[in-house]
C-alpha cells in the first residue's frame, strides 16, 4: 500500500534523526560547544511594553504638540501631492486591486475613493510622498509621516477610533521609526546597502498599528519578527528619476508591511517573538555585527517613553529634498540682487554627500537645476521643483545649469560626536567679476531651529488652501489643533478629500 504524506514525511524525519543523532555518554554531552551568548541588552520586553501601552503612556504637551504639527504636515503634503505620478499610480494600483471591496474599505487619502485597508494605506503613504514636502528625521535619515499617518487615519476610519489615541500611536511610530536606524548603526546600512528610510517606517507603521488595535504586550514580539522578515529597501532609490521607486522605499513599502505584520498578529499569526534578542536573529546578522560595525542596541529602548523622536523630526520649508534647503533658502535671500542674464557662476558649497546633489537625476534633489529656474521664475513653486520636462527640456535651464557648481567644503562638516548639520555657501559672480555670497546655517525647521506652531500652520495653509480653498483649510487646521477631542480621527480623511 502507498504510505500517506503524513507517514512519508514522518518516515523521513526518523531517517534524519537516525543519520544525525550522536551516541549518549558523559564524554559526548560534555564536549557539545555552548551556543552564541544573548545579546545585550535585551530590547524585546522594553519595546513591547512600550507599544502595548502606548495609550497609558504619560506624553508632555509639547510632544502631543508636535504630533498635532506633524499629523497636520503630512495631510498637506497628501493633498499637494494628489495628482502627481506617484500618487496616480499608488491610487491606480489600490483601486485595480480592491476598489470593490466592501469589507475594511478605507478612503485613500486626498481622494474620496476607497480600497481595502492595505491598498488604500499603500496608496495614501505613495501619496504623502509624491514629492520633497513632507517631514524627515535627518538624525535617522528616515520620512516618517507618510507611512505612519496614512496607517493611523485608515485604522481610525475603519474601527471609528479616536483623535486621542491616533495622537498617541502616531508618536509612538514616529519613536520606533526614529530609533531603529541609530540602533541598527546608519554605517552599518550605508554599508550593507540597506537603506534607512524602507526598514524603519515598516517598523514605525507597525508600532502605530498594533497600539491602535489594541494588541498586548505578549503579541508585539510576533509583530517586531514580521517586521524583520520585511525590512528591505535599497540605497538604488538615489538614482531614480522619476520618483516613483522614492515614494515607494520611502512610505509605500514600509506603509504596506508594517501594516500587515499587525493585522497577521492580530489574526493569529505567530512567529520568533525574541527575534531581536536572538543570537542569530535580525539585529544580530553579519551587516550590523562585522568589523567596524555601529551597531547600538541600547539606544532602541534607552529613556524609552520619557526621551522623544518627535522634537528630533524636521520640517521641509521648500519643496526640495532636505539637504538642499539651505542652498535653496541662499539663494532666495540673494535673489532681489541678481540678474540671471549678468550672472557668470554660481558655486554652492555644502557639507555631507555634495555630489547626490550637483548630479541628482531628480529636479528636486539638483541644485543645478533649482539654482537654475528660481534665477528665471524669481521664485521656487512646487510644481516646478518636480518637473523632469522642464529639467531637460527648457534650453534656458540648461543654459543655466551650465553656469552652476556644486562642491564639498569640510568646513561646514560637522565635528566628531555633534548631529549632523544642514547649511551651504552660495556665491554669486557677475559677469563683471561683482560677487555676492550668502552662509545659511540653518533653515528654520531643522531640529536645530524648528518651526514654531505658527510657522508649521502656514507652511500647510499654502499647500492646502489652493486645492480645499480656504474655508476648508482652516476647518482643518482647527480639528487638528483639537485632535485630542475629536471623536472619529478616521473623518480627517473626509475633510482633505477632493
Amino acid at each position: 500500500m502507498t504510505p500517506t504524506r503524513r507517514e512519508a514525511l514522518g518516515a523521513s524525519a526518523l531517517a534524519l534523526a537516525a543519520m544525525t543523532t550522536t551516541p549518549t555518554s558523559a564524554t559526548s554531552q560534555s564536549a557539545q560547544p555552548a551556543g552564541p551568548a544573548a545579546p545585550t541588552p535585551a530590547v524585546t520586553g522594553p519595546l513591547s511594553r512600550f507599544i502595548a501601552g502606548a495609550q497609558g503612556l504619560a506624553i508632555d504637551e509639547e510632544t502631543l504638540d508636535l504630533g498635532r504639527r506633524h499629523i497636520l504636515d503630512t495631510l498637506a503634503s497628501a493633498v499637494a501631492c494628489r495628482d502627481l505620478e506617484p500618487s496616480v499610480l499608488a491610487r491606480r494600483f489600490a483601486l485595480d486591486q480592491s476598489g470593490d471591496a466592501r469589507k475594511s474599505a478605507v478612503t485613500i487619502l486626498a481622494t474620496r475613493e476607497k480600497a481595502a485597508m492595505i491598498d488604500a494605506v499603500f496608496a495614501s503613504a505613495m501619496t504623502a510622498h509624491g514629492a520633497e514636502i513632507n517631514d524627515f528625521i535627518p538624525s535617522a535619515l528616515v520620512q516618517p509621516g507618510p507611512a505612519i499617518v496614512s496607517a493611523a487615519i485608515a485604522l481610525a476610519e475603519q474601527r471609528r477610533l479616536s483623535g486621542k489615541a491616533v495622537l498617541k500611536a502616531v508618536i509612538v511610530g514616529y519613536e520606533i521609526a526614529g530609533r531603529l536606524p541609530k540602533a541598527l548603526g546608519r554605517g552599518n546600512l550605508v554599508r550593507s546597502g540597506l537603506a534607512n528610510h524602507g526598514i524603519a517606517p515598516t517598523f514605525g507603521v507597525a508600532a502605530c498599528a498594533a497600539a491602535l488595535i489594541g494588541l498586548p504586550e505578549d503579541r508585539i514580539g510576533d509583530v517586531l519578527t514580521y517586521c524583520s522578515q520585511q525590512a528591505s529597501g535599497s540605497w538604488q532609490w538615489m538614482i531614480d528619476v522619476e520618483h516613483v521607486e522614492k515614494s515607494f522605499v520611502f512610505a509605500g513599502m514600509g506603509a504596506r508591511a508594517g501594516l500587515q505584520a499587525a493585522l497577521f498578529v492580530e489574526h493569529g499569526f505567530r512567529g520568533v517573538r525574541e527575534n531581536l534578542d536572538q543570537p542569530t536573529g535580525f539585529m544580530n546578522q553579519g551587516m550590523f555585527t562585522g568589523p567596524n560595525s555601529d551597531l547600538d542596541r541600547a539606544s532602541l529602548v534607552e529613556r524609552l517613553g520619557e526621551r522623544w523622536e518627535m522634537p528630533l523630526t524636521a520640517y521641509k520649508k521648500y519643496p526640495t529634498g532636505g539637504p538642499t534647503q539651505p542652498a535653496v533658502e541662499g539663494l532666495l535671500r540673494l535673489l532681489p540682487e541678481l540678474d540671471k542674464d549678468r550672472i557668470s557662476s554660481v558655486r554652492i558649497e555644502m557639507p555631507g554627500r555634495w555630489q547626490a546633489f550637483r548630479d541628482a537625476a531628480m529636479p528636486a534633489l539638483n541644485l543645478r537645476y533649482l539654482t537654475a529656474i528660481i534665477l528665471i521664475d524669481r521664485k521656487l513653486d512646487f510644481v516646478s521643483a518636480q518637473s523632469l520636462e522642464r529639467m531637460h527640456g527648457d534650453a534656458q535651464v540648461k543654459a543655466l545649469m551650465a553656469k552652476v557648481d556644486v562642491a564639498h567644503d569640510p568646513a561646514q562638516e560637522a565635528g566628531p560626536g555633534q548631529e549632523r548639520v544642514e547649511s551651504a555657501r552660495v556665491i554669486v559672480t557677475d559677469l563683471d567679476g561683482t560677487r555676492r555670497e550668502a552662509f545659511v546655517p540653518y533653515v528654520t525647521g531643522f531640529p536645530s531651529h524648528p518651526m514654531s506652531k505658527a510657522e508649521a500652520e502656514e507652511k500647510a495653509r499654502g499647500l492646502l488652501t489652493p486645492t480645499l480653498g480656504r474655508e476648508r483649510t482652516e476647518a482643518l487646521i482647527r480639528q487638528v489643533w483639537d485632535l485630542d477631542n475629536m471623536p472619529n480621527a478616521g473623518d480627517l480623511s473626509a475633510m482633505i478629500a477632493t
